[in-house]
């Protein structure tokens, strides 16, 4: 399975779901806690920034879809994939998302602290129902849904919005064709972010945090929501400006603020409805990402296929021979050559070659019809642009 033989170390960062460890067989794999020098390295919510890997680090696996806490570009230079699970907690998102809908429409946050409140008040019947009224809300049923972002867990939560008798309208410049797909034809598309805010009387948030992500929505778009409009971040605190979200809130033209990251700027603060990052803590959810990140690693270190990484190209080539060369590279001309060229001086047979892109990084895989031997090895390795090589023998699995 690994070039050196021997187990590969798998060092847990955090609590992982154990129907995703025993996926790992244990004569393959030794789980650990500690490690100075782990293969590879499977992670939750543990900052990563800052760590050193050692030399023998091949992957890394977030059992999650955020990869924020992984130093995704250091890693990338290593020739190291970092795999998520998108999708995997879509669902519990989802069912998260509705439950903030609900808390905002019916004021349900408020109304269960003032009824919290009352365990010392001499007649709480009295005064429930004399104040009752405070937190009168409205129904779903009619609103306009605005869903920004339909990737698994937007199309999900426009689906829901459907069936609750909303109207949605929905955005994603950078929709996938299976999105599109799955999207049922209510969902009426809008051309921008600003026409989804303008138009909402429940807008959601359900892209990732990058750096054009970053303060999407601010100060001048949000002027123009609705009055009385609810917005909810279930994505990233980053992705949203506390600062806009307490103008807007002062000003009446935000009535709530449902978020799954609140800040030290929004603790506390009468319209925000603060989760402590609850969108993908459900057992199966946990369970699903788990099962999904560890397959995907070990597809990668059995057979060098890609699927879910953040940082690398998906690539899948079925084994024609029972050896096989991983190759991540940069993504520079006549790189295919010089890996030909040098598997093609020692007489190695090339049967199969599949090489993909994806921005400055590329990735091959080469099915050979000999074994390859270690000089071949390092000679693939000393090319200039070559990351990362792994020799991936049937024999060794």
């Amino acid at each position: 399975m690994a070039e050196g033989g021997g187990r590969l170390e798998v060092l847990v960062l955090n609590p992982i779901a154990q129907a995703g460890l025993e996926r790992l067989p244990a004569a393959r794999y030794a789980i650990v806690r500690e490690s100075k020098a782990p293969d590879v390295i499977l992670v939750r919510s543990e900052k990563m920034h800052g760590m050193k890997f050692a030399d023998n680090l091949k992957a890394v696996g977030r059992a999650g879809a955020g990869v924020n806490n992984i130093p995704v570009d250091a890693l990338s230079r290593r020739g190291v994939p970092v795999f998520n699970a998108p999708g995997a907690n879509a669902n519990a998102v989802k069912e998260l998302v509705l439950a903030g809908m609900l808390i905002a429409s019916r004021n349900l946050a408020f109304a269960l602290d003032f009824v919290g409140r009352l365990e010392k008040e001499a007649n709480p019947e009295k005064k429930i129902e004399s104040e009752k009224k405070a937190f009168s809300g409205f129904e779903l049923a009619g609103r306009t849904l605005g869903v920004i972002g339909l990737g698994k867990i937007g199309s999900l939560v426009a689906n829901s919005g459907i069936a609750l008798g909303m109207d949605v309208l929905g955005f994603d410049p950078e929709i996938t064709v299976e999105a599109a797909w799955s999207l049922p034809s209510q969902v009426r598309k809008a051309n921008s972010i600003d026409e989804v805010l303008k138009a909402g009387d429940f807008v959601t948030l359900h892209v990732p945090l990058v750096e054009r992500t970053r303060g999407l929505v601010n100060a001048r778009n949000m002027a123009q929501m609705r009055p009385g409009a609810v917005l909810l971040n279930f994505s990233r605190d980053g992705i949203v400006e506390d600062a806009a979200v307490l103008e807007a809130l002062a000003a009446k033209r935000l009535a709530a603020y449902v978020t799954d990251f609140p800040t030290a700027a929004l603790i506390g603060r009468r319209g925000v409805v603060g989760l402590p990052h609850l969108g993908a803590s459900t057992r199966e959810a946990e369970e699903n990402s788990a099962v999904m990140v560890v397959d995907e690693v070990r597809e990668y270190l059995e057979h060098g296929t890609l699927a879910n990484a953040v940082n690398f190209p998906d690539a899948r080539m079925p084994r024609e021979s029972p050896f096989r060369l991983a190759i991540a590279n940069a993504n520079v001309p006549s790189m295919l050559a010089r890996i030909s060229h040098a598997m093609g001086s020692r007489r190695i047979n090339i049967h199969n070659m599949l090489n993909k892109s994806r921005g400055d990084t590329a990735y091959t895989l080469v099915d050979v019809d000999s074994p390859v031997p270690r000089p071949a090895i390092d000679e693939l390795r000393a090319i200039e642009g070559v990351l990362a090589v792994r020799y991936l023998p049937v024999e060794d699995r």
